[in-house]
């Protein structure tokens, strides 16, 4: 399963509506199990991002469709980034010349 970062960040709807987090949260949380992922982990942070999930997914476009999903409701924008293992990048750099 390929694993993600996402940044979010709050917009100003979503700051408007800011008790409604916690909620919204395990909402999408249900949604992405329904695409057959898995979250490891949500964060509440203070600085340049609001929240950083991590989360694991065989489909990459379903994945996409969820961030997507997300950031159409207009509470948050987010960066996605993929992750990878130290056995992982170790593997990549195997190949390198």
């Amino acid at each position: 399963m390929a694993i993600s970062i996402v940044l979010w960040k709050f917009t100003e709807q979503g700051m408007k509506n800011i008790k409604d987090s916690p909620s919204r949260l395990q909402a999408a949380i249900k949604a992405f199990e329904a695409l057959g992922g898995k979250v490891r982990g949500s964060y509440y942070t203070v600085g340049e991002y609001d929240l950083v999930t991590i989360g694991e997914i065989a489909d990459e476009k379903a994945g996409m469709a969820h961030t997507l999903t997300m950031n159409m409701a207009g509470y948050v924008k987010s960066v996605t980034m993929p992750a990878l293992t130290p056995t992982e990048f170790a593997e990549i750099i195997a190949k390198m010349p």
